[in-house]
């Protein structure tokens, strides 16, 4: 359930809760409709402002609808999301992360953040290089079957045995920013992420549609000129019981 309709449902029991409360006067009940709601509505009401503030502001829960981040998520897996870290402090490398992605969807993605601003990455040979040195990756499902840099102010992508057919993302399909975002041709511009999926080659991530932002509004690709941001960390796996455990 979203907060909207959250929201909704509280609103229709408060309005149940007001017509109650005037009907004992208007029908003369009593007062048994005004100890009804008192006993059976009041008790939702409560709950339901508390679960709203809840989503919205601390945390909520997302399910998992795609394989893109196999082995560590499950198709079918429910999350609990800290939608509170955020709004104090900046992701950090290899938090799992549920953000609105740079291309048109309807829902949200959860991926890994591998790059901050300021990093210089690269893919090579299946290994994915941070700052020049090799990432310790035991949380994959398969080595990326796909070359990567950042240079030049963009990211070049290239299938593994084809070195020299790089090609970059287009900034009118992909979210890279425009020179005066990067403080560097080869790092990771201001406000951006890299993001992958664990299931490297079965995941829809920053290596198709380039950068997720953490605020402000996307600077290049389909979704130029909307909101950007980080919804929130994913930090527990609690359903099915089978798999919870903490991220």
């Amino acid at each position: 359930m979203t907060p909207t309709m959250l929201l909704a449902l509280v609103g229709i029991f408060l309005v149940a809760r007001i017509v109650l409360s005037l009907r004992p006067v208007m029908a003369g009940s009593r007062g048994k409709s005004a100890a009804f709601a008192r006993e059976y509505l009041d008790p939702f009401i409560v709950a339901g402002i508390a679960a709203f503030l809840l989503i919205t502001f601390v945390a909520r829960t997302y399910y998992i609808p795609s394989a893109s981040m196999l082995p560590t998520l499950q198709v079918g897996d429910v999350l609990l999301v800290n939608k509170f870290q955020y709004r104090f402090g900046l992701p950090h490398e290899g938090d799992i992360v549920v953000f609105p992605p740079p291309i048109p969807t309807s829902d949200d993605f959860i991926k890994r953040v591998i790059g901050r601003p300021g990093d210089r990455l690269a893919v090579k040979n299946g290994v994915v290089y941070l700052n020049g040195k090799a990432l310790s990756e035991p949380y994959i499902s398969e080595r990326p079957s796909y070359n990567l840099q950042i240079r030049n102010y963009g990211i070049y992508v290239t299938e593994l045995g084809d070195p020299n057919s790089y090609a970059a993302l287009d900034p009118h399909t992909a979210n890279v920013p425009p020179r005066r975002d990067w403080t560097a041709p080869d790092r990771i511009p201001k406000g951006c992420y890299f993001m992958m999926g664990d299931n490297r080659n079965d995941s829809e991530d920053s290596h198709v549609w380039g950068f997720a932002q953490f605020a402000g509004r996307f600077e290049a690709g389909p979704e130029i000129g909307k909101p950007a941001s980080f919804t929130g960390r994913a930090f527990l796996i609690f359903w099915p019981f089978s798999h919870a455990r903490i991220l």
